[in-house]
Formats: structure tokens, C-alpha cells, sequence
């Protein structure tokens, strides 16, 4: 199970942070990510960290301003969103995958939260 906190609304070049804790049955996971949906649009992929790695991979989109990371047992991921902008609006989901290496597609994540929201406006 997963479960994701921390949506909200915020002003453009405002920061949040979302958290989820992955409970239950968390010893197959090998990666645990975040994805978000705008409106309109579809569920994209904005960053994971994997359990063997201590270097988040992040999209295109996100990097050098979002900042993925977890606590010491691995099962609580933070997603730190710093420079907000109103494209940043979406309901951002974490998931977990059980494949090795860095997974980045949505199929490959067989575990999903339920998401929260995310409002960057003035």
C-alpha cells in the first residue's frame, strides 16, 4: 500500500513536499518513483530512486528543480519541489516497481498510490 501527502496550493516560485510511505508487504520493491497528470494530459513520469542506487533519476522537465528523497529504511520517498510553475499543476502519484535498474514507464510500476494535488497559481 501506498500513500501519498503533502498536494496543496501554492504560488509560482513556491515550494512544497510530498511524502509516501509504502507499507505492507515493501520487501520486492526495487524502485519507488512519482508521476503526475496535469489536466488535459496524460500521466507522465517525473522521477524515481531506486534501492540500489543513492542517485535519483529525474525527467527533463523537473531536473535542477525537483529533488527526490528517502528515509534510512526505504519506505518513505520525498518528492521536494522548489521554482514552482503553474505547468508544474497536477496530481502527482508515487508508485513502486519491483524491476531492477531505472524504471521510467508507467507499466513498469505495478504499485500505485492514490495521488494528490498539486495547484501552482497566483
Amino acid at each position: 500500500q501506498l500513500q501519498a501527502s503533502g498536494g496543496g496550493v501554492v504560488q509560482p516560485g513556491g515550494s512544497l513536499r510530498l511524502s509516501c510511505t509504502a507499507s505492507g508487504r515493501t520487501s520486492g520493491i526495487s524502485a519507488l518513483g512519482w508521476f503526475r497528470r496535469a489536466p488535459g494530459k496524460e500521466r507522465e513520469f517525473v522521477g524515481q530512486i531506486s534501492d540500489r542506487s543513492s542517485f535519483p533519476f529525474y525527467a527533463n522537465s523537473v531536473k535542477g528543480r525537483f529533488t527526490i528523497s528517502r528515509d534510512n529504511a526505504k519506505t518513505t520517498v520525498y518528492l521536494q519541489m522548489d521554482s514552482l510553475k503553474p505547468e508544474d499543476t497536477a496530481v502527482y502519484y508515487c508508485a513502486a516497481s519491483n524491476i531492477l535498474g531505472t524504471p521510467r514507464r508507467d507499466f513498469e510500476y505495478p504499485y500505485w498510490g492514490l495521488g494528490t494535488l498539486v495547484t501552482v497559481s497566483s
